[in-house]
């Protein structure tokens, strides 16, 4: 009788035990994947260029990239300036990336416009200037939002749907990125294509490398 209550006594234990050992496991997940999004969020903060990719490579041109935090404490916002290096004053897209957490290890990068993106240029050196505005005033371009897979720390990678982003961008009935994030750099392909899938703009080899410069 005795070593029946003791095994007894081992069994509810034991049982407890894993019940902790599972909460504990249960909060610590929760806690990394809200670090894995503002891990990511870090990755894509900075100025960045591609003039080491267009002095090996003619084909691609020096592009710089400023991607800045915007509206913190009210999601993951990040305005976002694209220009020639050497055109930085006119900028050829101006974008508010918004990040969200599907799951553990998956991620989504929504693409807003801003209305009369004009006055924004340059703003990424004044992040106050976007106070005067609010999430509600950005438009989402629907279908252009791209899907990022955490491959590892600070590496992550995804792509838009293949057909799902609308353009009229010289000649083209829809556009396609892919891109890849690390701690030194991104890269980012970005394609256009006409009705019939035929490819018109962008990089034809392969993406754009942005350096990170800070």
């Amino acid at each position: 009788m005795k070593n029946i209550y003791l095994l007894l006594v081992v069994l509810v234990l034991s049982v407890s035990c894993k019940n902790e050992k599972r909460t504990k496991d249960s909060t610590a997940e929760n806690i990394n994947s809200e670090q894995k999004l503002d891990e990511l969020y870090a990755l894509m903060q900075g100025s960045f260029n591609s003039e080491v990719q267009s002095q090996v490579d003619s084909s691609y041109y020096n592009i710089s990239l400023h991607m800045y935090p915007i509206w913190q404490g009210n999601g993951h916002y990040l305005y976002v300036e694209q220009a020639l290096n050497s055109m930085q004053d006119r900028p050829y897209r101006q974008r508010v990336y918004k990040l969200n957490q599907l799951t553990d290890s998956t991620f989504t990068s929504e693409i807003y416009t801003l209305e009369n993106d004009s006055i924004w240029i340059g703003k990424w050196k004044n992040l106050s200037a976007f106070d005067s505005i609010s999430p509600k005033d950005i438009t989402l371009k629907s279908g252009c939002e791209v899907v990022l897979k955490r491959l590892d720390d600070k590496h992550f990678q995804g792509k838009t749907g293949d057909t799902t982003c609308s353009s009229n961008l010289r000649g083209a009935s829809f556009a396609r990125s892919e891109v890849e994030i690390l701690e030194d750099k991104i890269i980012s392909w970005d394609r256009g294509f006409d009705a019939e899938g035929n490819y018109v703009w962008g990089a034809e080899k392969g993406g754009y490398i942005f350096n990170k410069l800070d």
